[in-house]
Parts: structure tokens; C-alpha cells; sequence
């Protein structure tokens, strides 16, 4: 058997070399977990992990709230409470400067409430807000930017997917994880709104004002629209918060009480219902594979010792813990440069959380400024996920180069965000701390 340093090397390089052909992460980090355990190991060590991870993985009872979160937000999107969203929200907001792309922002935080997957969220918009935003001569740069930045909000503001796997990889509290998003969430869309009112105010030929008006009455009206996610937010995070029940009852109770809602507005038949599960189906499959691929990586990381090795010599360089934490966010900020979000935690979380928590960051915390810079990885290039989504999910010709050009403040916003996060750490911790 190789020493731990030769196998680890091997192994990188192994992880390296599959990630630039193409290979999929979750195929990637599995493939490279097998070898370096059978390397450093034995065989039957390595087979033994091919046979049993999948299994008890997917078998996971805290899991399996990923995929109830998931068909939540698809029969949400179903029963159309998006375009009620956005009317609504349009309504109220369309008369100030920035007030469309505003709307955008508000309705994609208030379905990230009902829907906890950015992908689903960015898509959803794209194809809603775009040709409206255009046709009121906005400009196309900062109408791609806003639905990819606002598409993000999903992974901060509950029920969230990456809030999830989190939890599953550091063994931290679904529920506190839950509701510790919810502020951080919402301060999010604001410094967004706030952001897109300035820029509005600034250079107001990107934005220009819509000359249609609204009466007290017509915009009063549109609320009625809105009922439907704010009664499946009030059941699954008043459920949690209330400890009414667990999240992975409270993700039954979302989608039983979205299908609800579908069958009362009459949008549902048997295709629609079938083409639903099978998006749900896909997106859910996608994940666990980089779930199953990443716990695969980690027992060859801990079981090699390499999990040990490194925190014991980050931590013997005896570093302020802001200095840890910069470097923590640095290496998020690269990696989301190259792999989606939940492949960089299944990645790093094993080796940099014990780090974290030793140096006395709190955990729940920790997760919430991991789920933000992983937010601000799905939409930094070359590999921002959210861009590419916008990108081919538009009606409206667009290039690459142009959502990328629109995200640019974005980004900015989200650095201040976090700044305002780690300098008050109460944002974060000040709900949990009150559950029981």
C-alpha cells in the first residue's frame, strides 16, 4: 500500500484530470474516493465503499427532505403562484426607478420560500421577467444579471437544498440551519432592491420607468395571488420554527399542500403532474449523485488520515481566526469559479469545518456564510451556474458575455452582505437561538 502523501497526490491529480475532461463531479469524486482508498488501503476496503455508501446515503431520513423540497417548489411553479408573484409584486413596485427589476427580486425571494433550488428559481424568472423587462426597454444586461443574482436567494432563504447538505455533511441541525437563513435571506434581496434602486437613479436609461399605472384597488387585488406561498412558507417554516415537526415532515406536508393548491387553481393534468415528478425526479438524482460521489471523497479523506494531517498543520500555523476565515472564503470563491456549489462543500466541508469550529466559529453560523459564498460561486464566471441557466433558459437572444456584464454589481452587493454577516454575526444566530 502507498504512504498517505503519494496516494493523495495521485488522487488529486486523478480528480484534476476527470474534472477538465468533463467528467461529472459526482462521478469524479466518487472514482477518485475508490482509487485512493484501494491505494492507500486495500481493495476489499474500496469495494466495500462502492457497495454500501449509495445505499445508506440515499436511504438518509434527513435526505430525504431534498427531494420533497424539490417537488414542493416544482408544484409550486405548476400552479402558476410565480406569475401571481410577479404581478403582484410588479404592481406595487413598477412605478419606481428600478422598480421592474425590483419586483423580480422580491417575487424570486418570496418563491425561493416555497421552492429551495436555485436552478429552479433562475429558470422559472428567465423565462417570465425577461421578455417583460426588455419590452419595457430595460436593459438586457441588468434584466440577466438581477434574475441570476435573485435566483440565488433560494440557497439562503428556506427551505434550502444547500442548507441541507450541509447539515448532512457537518451533522448540524436541519431545522436551525433552516430558519438561521431566513434574516440573512432577507437582508440579501434587500441590499439587492436597494442596490437596483441606485443604479436605476444613476444611469435610469437602463431602467427606464413603465408608463402603466395601477390604482390603490388594483394593486390591493393582486395580494390575492400571493396567498399560496405565503400559506406553504407559514406551514413548513412556522411548522419548523414551532417545532411542530421535523423538516423532512415538514417537506411532506409543502408538497402535499402545493399539489393542494395546484388541484384548487384547476392546473393540473395527468402530463403536467407526470412531467413535474420527472423534473423533480432529475434534479433530485443530479444532486445525490454529487451527494453519494462526495461522501465517497471524504472516507478516503478520513480514513487516510489526510482530514487529520491538514487541520493539524493549519492549525498548528496558530493564525487569527479572521485569517482562517478569509482563507475559507478564498477557497470557495476559486473552486465557485470551477464546480457548482454543492460538489465545492462535499469537497471542502471535511477538511475546513473541523478547522472552523476549532478556531470557535460557530457552526450554524459557519453554514450560513457557506451557503452565501456559495451563492456568490453560482454566478462568478467562467462556471457561474446560474448565468448559464439564465443564459439558456431566455426567450430573449442573449450571450454569455452580457449575463455576466449584468451580474457584475451584483457581486458587489453580495460582498457587502457578507461583510454585514461576519461583522454581526447575531444576523445569523439571533433565530435559531431562540428555538427550542
Amino acid at each position: 500500500m502507498l504512504d498517505t502523501g503519494t496516494t493523495g497526490i495521485i488522487v488529486g491529480i486523478l480528480l484534476f484530470f476527470m474534472l477538465t475532461f468533463g467528467v461529472h463531479i459526482g462521478v469524479a469524486l466518487g472514482l477518485s474516493g475508490v482509487v485512493g482508498i484501494f491505494l492507500a488501503i486495500n481493495p476489499q476496503a474500496s469495494f466495500a465503499q462502492v457497495a454500501t455508501i449509495p445505499f445508506s446515503t440515499t436511504n438518509s431520513f434527513t435526505l430525504a427532505v431534498i427531494p420533497l423540497f424539490i417537488l414542493m417548489g416544482a408544484l409550486a411553479s405548476q400552479a402558476g403562484l410565480t406569475t401571481d408573484l410577479y404581478r403582484a409584486a410588479y404592481r406595487w413596485l413598477g412605478r419606481i426607478s428600478g422598480g421592474l427589476a425590483m419586483a423580480t427580486t422580491l417575487a424570486s425571494a418570496i418563491f425561493g420560500a416555497a421552492c429551495g433550488s436555485t436552478i429552479v428559481n433562475a429558470a422559472v424568472f428567465t423565462k417570465m421577467a425577461m421578455p417583460e423587462m426588455t419590452r419595457f426597454g430595460y436593459d438586457k444586461r441588468i434584466s440577466a444579471g438581477c434574475i441570476a443574482a435573485s435566483g440565488t436567494l433560494a440557497s439562503l432563504i428556506p427551505p434550502s437544498v444547500l442548507m441541507i447538505v450541509y447539515a448532512v455533511i457537518t451533522e448540524q441541525s436541519v431545522a436551525r440551519l433552516l430558519i438561521a437563513g431566513l434574516i440573512p435571506g432577507i437582508l440579501s434581496a434587500a441590499i439587492y432592491m436597494l442596490g437596483i434602486y441606485f443604479i436605476a437613479r444613476l444611469y435610469p436609461k437602463l431602467c427606464p420607468i413603465p408608463d402603466e399605472r395601477f390604482t390603490l384597488r388594483e394593486k390591493i387585488s393582486s395580494l390575492k395571488g400571493v396567498w399560496g406561498i405565503m400559506a406553504l412558507f407559514t406551514l413548513v417554516i412556522g411548522g419548523i420554527y414551532l417545532g411542530f415537526f421535523v423538516p423532512t415532515y415538514a417537506g411532506a406536508v409543502g408538497a402535499f399542500g402545493a399539489f393542494m393548491i395546484v388541484l384548487l387553481k384547476g392546473r393540473m393534468n395527468s402530463r403536467a403532474l407526470i412531467e413535474t415528478f420527472k423534473d423533480a425526479g432529475i434534479t433530485t438524482s443530479t444532486i445525490f449523485i454529487v451527494v453519494i460521489g462526495g461522501i465517497i471523497f471524504a472516507r478516503f479523506l478520513t480514513y487516510t488520515g489526510l482530514v487529520r494531517d491538514v487541520s493539524d498543520w493549519m492549525l498548528a500555523m496558530e493564525l487569527a481566526p479572521l485569517t482562517y476565515l478569509l482563507a475559507f472564503a478564498g477557497l470557495y470563491l476559486i473552486l465557485g469559479m470551477l464546480i457548482d456549489p454543492i460538489a465545492i462543500m462535499v469537497m471542502t466541508l471535511p477538511i475546513m469545518f473541523p478547522v472552523m469550529t476549532s478556531v470557535g466559529y460557530d457552526p450554524i453560523w459557519l453554514g450560513v456564510i457557506s451557503i452565501k459564498l456559495a451563492e456568490i460561486s453560482l454566478i462568478t464566471p467562467p462556471v457561474g451556474l446560474n448565468a448559464y441557466v439564465v443564459r439558456s433558459s431566455s426567450p430573449v437572444p442573449l450571450t454569455l458575455e452580457q449575463v455576466f456584464a449584468g451580474i457584475t454589481p451584483f457581486l458587489v452587493m453580495d460582498v457587502l452582505t457578507l461583510a454585514l454577516l461576519i461583522a454581526f454575526p447575531s444576523i445569523v444566530t439571533f433565530l435559531p437561538n431562540l428555538m427550542n
